[in-house]
């Protein structure tokens, strides 16, 4: 109020100055002061409305989940992935700061928020698919398929358009995660098995594995042996052969691979069956074992033996 009194004091002096030299330069001065004490006038821009706003940053998303079909190895899916989780970063940023009516502010703020799950959950299944956590692209779609982020981010979408903000996720069609497997001993590759030689695997680790007898580069024998199990290639033929394992989860018989937590090794020895005066018998075990003298190495899932 102080600032106001001195600022009336210097309107009124100039008023009387102006008085006191008469003429039309006079009431020109006191124009400008009273123009001078008016009110400024200014431009106010118009808020977006919250709907378009909605639709603008939850189109990229769609569009990223209409690739998902067509991805037709893992690579592609995390090519998928990548484009997928820029999207939902994106409508992230902008959706946080975004403005909403009052009735919908607390379920903008909620998508924000689970917008933001999601796609540290896509980043997530990138993170497995590397480490080969998963390794077949069914299994990296159940991944996803999974996420909580997606299925808030849906949710909270459809809340919205019963508020009159129509926006919808459209999610393709995912494969729900398999826990598949195949009877101890189960022989997924079967050569003529009419030699005398034994082959004997003791599974004690913690996931299944399928052993496979290679000759020349060529699977002969594969076989399923459960965690925890032991079972037993009878009739091996004579040859030295080169012993491959797979082990992992989820058995896809269709495929003759795991889908989940996947590792690849060759034992570095070869192994000669020879039939003479006595057969041989080869006993192998997939666990360390203290006394253990049977070196295995890791093998490049693109150049491993098809079972």
């Amino acid at each position: 109020m102080k600032s106001i009194g001195k600022a009336g004091l210097a309107i009124g002096s100039a008023l009387l100055l102006a008085a006191c030299s008469g003429g039309s330069t006079g009431g020109t001065a006191a124009g400008g002061a009273t123009s001078a004490g008016g009110p400024a006038s200014k431009a106010t821009p118009s808020e977006v409305p919250f709907g378009p706003v909605l639709s603008k940053n939850i189109d990229p998303v769609n569009s990223a989940l209409a690739q998902i079909p067509g991805a037709k190895s893992l690579s592609d899916f995390d090519a998928v992935l990548s484009t997928l989780g820029t999207a939902a970063h994106s409508a992230y940023r902008a959706l946080d700061i975004a403005d909403a009516p009052a009735a919908v502010t607390e379920d903008r703020h909620d998508l924000a928020i689970a917008l933001s799950v999601f796609q540290d959950d896509v980043a997530g299944v990138r993170g497995a698919i590397k480490a080969r956590d998963v390794c077949a692209l069914s299994s990296a779609e159940a991944k996803l398929g999974a996420s909580q982020g997606l299925a808030s981010v849906s949710a909270l979408l459809t809340k919205l358009a019963a508020a009159g903000y129509s926006a919808s996720l459209t999610v393709p069609e995912l494969p729900k995660q398999q826990s598949r497997s195949l009877d101890n001993g189960t022989m997924v590759s079967t050569g003529k098995l009419r030699g005398e030689g034994v082959f004997k695997v003791d599974n004690g680790g913690k996931t299944d594995a399928v052993v496979s007898l290679v000759l020349n580069g060529k699977t002969v024998h594969s076989m399923f042996v459960a965690k925890g199990q032991k079972a037993s290639i009878e009739g091996v033929e004579d040859g030295t052969y080169d012993v491959y394992v797979s082990e992992g989860a989820d058995w896809d018989s269709a495929t003759k691979a795991f889908t989940q937590s996947c590792a690849f090794t060759k034992f570095e020895d070869n192994f000669p069956f020879e039939t003479g005066s006595t057969s041989t018998s080869w006993s192998i075990t997939l666990q360390p074992v203290a006394d253990g003298n049977a070196k295995t190495n890791d093998v490049d899932p693109n150049s491993f033996p098809q079972p």
